[in-house]
């Protein structure tokens, strides 16, 4: 029997066009700014997975269930209702509880960060809260750059 594959695979589809395509202007401005930060602070080439996430780098997980897969180590997507960041590791292990205290305005999914506008945030927390989130996936996991 074949395993289902991930649901959002990555794309050729290069993350500068996305971003060029982004409405209203605000939140495609947002973007491009969040795109620069992710290439400074990761080191790494953005690849589009599925038609709106930005993803950094890879990393191979493996279930109990036999379930595996790969998927991105951080990213960004610029969501119609909110700007979407990744940490692949979530927000409620280790530091991150403090980090989001000082972050700023902010709502919490699992490993979703939601944020209306950058202004709404610190990016130098925003920075450390992606370093973090890298250095435990490279630790726990088989990691990659595209």
């Amino acid at each position: 029997m074949a395993k289902a594959k991930n649901k959002t695979q990555a794309t050729k589809v290069a993350a500068a066009d996305f971003i060029k395509a982004v409405e209203p202007e605000k939140k495609r401005e947002d973007a491009a700014i969040l795109l620069d930060f992710f290439n400074r602070v990761t080191g790494m080439k953005p690849v589009m997975w599925g038609s709106a996430i930005i993803g950094y780098g890879r990393y191979h997980y493996k279930y109990d269930s036999g379930r595996e897969g790969d998927a991105m180590q951080t990213g960004f997507s610029p969501r119609k209702a909110k700007l979407v960041v990744y940490i692949m590791p979530g927000y409620r292990y280790g530091e991150m509880e403090e980090r989001l205290s000082r972050l700023g305005k902010h709502k919490l999914g699992k490993s979703c960060l939601y944020i209306n506008k950058l202004s709404d945030i610190d990016l130098s927390v925003l920075e450390e809260m992606v370093l973090d989130g890298l250095d435990y996936m490279q630790k726990t996991y088989e990691t990659w750059d595209e």
